[in-house]
């Protein structure tokens, strides 16, 4: 039975996961106190890994709201594109940080689907960090995690987180597109540039 917890928790969820993907700023305070309420309903399933990230976002829903609007010396953070050696060892990282704390939880707690649950926290804080600098890249992995998570919630009984994360799915696929087309290309280097010209008249 879907408790309004669950529905508070995912309306104002939902509602910053769709002002995130139209880079509006005002998806932190709602990501804030949508967090705060599924804290309390994933410890009440049991899901102590996704309580820990709910804090997580919280925390760094408040540092988010002041990079975006004061992070560019004091302007608004553009957005703009990770780096490719940044991103290369971020993946191997995140499995290993899966691996390690899902054995915790698997052999000090009674937590459900530890390392699944772990995945989810993990790449969640990835995505999360990714998105406070305005990186697109953030939603290439909202998108792994949304994979992860919408079945781990179905087999808690949590049908509208679920289906929500579905959903997010699908906004993440529409916000990855959105953003690549917001995104800030770097000047080119002035020396590039200069040798550019220098040859093409040599």
């Amino acid at each position: 039975m879907i408790g309004p917890l669950e529905l508070a928790a995912n309306g104002f969820v939902a509602a910053s996961i769709v002002l995130a993907g139209r880079n509006s700023v005002h998806t932190w305070w709602t990501t804030i106190v949508g967090c705060l309420l599924f804290a309390l309903l994933f410890a009440e399933s049991r899901l102590y890994a996704d309580v820990m990230l709910q804090v997580f976002f919280v925390g760094t829903g408040v540092v988010g709201w002041w990079k975006w609007q004061k992070g560019n010396s004091g302007k608004p953070l553009p957005i703009t594109h990770a780096t490719v050696c940044g991103l290369l060892w971020t993946v191997p990282i995140g499995i290993a940080a899966t691996a390690a704390y899902g054995a915790l939880l698997h052999f000090y707690t009674n937590a459900y689907a530890p390392f699944v649950d772990s995945a989810v926290l993990v790449f969640s804080l990835i995505a999360q960090f990714l998105m406070m600098q305005r990186r697109v890249e953030n939603w290439a992995f909202w998108l792994l995690v949304n994979t992860i998570a919408a079945p781990l919630y179905y087999s808690r009984g949590l049908y509208l987180t679920a289906l929500l994360y579905a959903g997010f799915w699908i906004n993440a696929i529409a916000s990855w597109y959105w953003w690549r087309k917001l995104a800030i290309t770097p000047a080119p280097d002035p020396q590039t540039v200069s040798t550019t010209i220098e040859s093409h008249f040599t």
